[in-house]
């Protein structure tokens, strides 16, 4: 099992940036695929960007390219997810999760393991 918080979610305008932090405990993450997700209000959950278990390979959705860059300390057993340049269409819930099986899946359902989320709202 795999305990997940998310935190360092909160208001921003837009233009700035955020860093989100997710601490795992009872396994550790850095044998597992990792990956962000967010749910805007009415929508389904959406990939942002994963990293390979063994921190080698990204990959990003279109949208946060050049703007969102996800990292791992392993020693802290915690998983990163620096935001810059935020627009007002990244307001979402921010999640992370962890994939186990080292998957590099952009589908929710690829995850085992996610936290509860944190509220990241970019004003316009």
């Amino acid at each position: 099992q795999v305990q997940l918080v998310e935190s360092g979610g909160g208001l921003v305008q837009a233009g700035g940036s955020l860093r989100l932090s997710c601490a795992g405990s009872g396994r550790t993450l850095s044998g597992a695929t990792v990956g962000w997700f967010r749910q805007a209000p009415g929508k389904e959950h959406e990939f942002v960007t994963l990293l390979s278990w063994n921190g080698v390979y990204t990959y990003s959705t279109d949208s946060v390219k050049g703007r969102f860059t996800i990292s791992r300390d392993n020693a802290k057993n915690s998983v990163y997810l620096q935001m810059n340049s935020l627009k007002p269409e990244d307001t979402a819930v921010y999640y992370c999760a962890v994939d186990p099986a080292r998957r590099l899946g952009v589908r929710p359902q690829e995850y085992d393991y996610w936290g509860q989320g944190t509220q990241v709202t970019v004003s316009s």
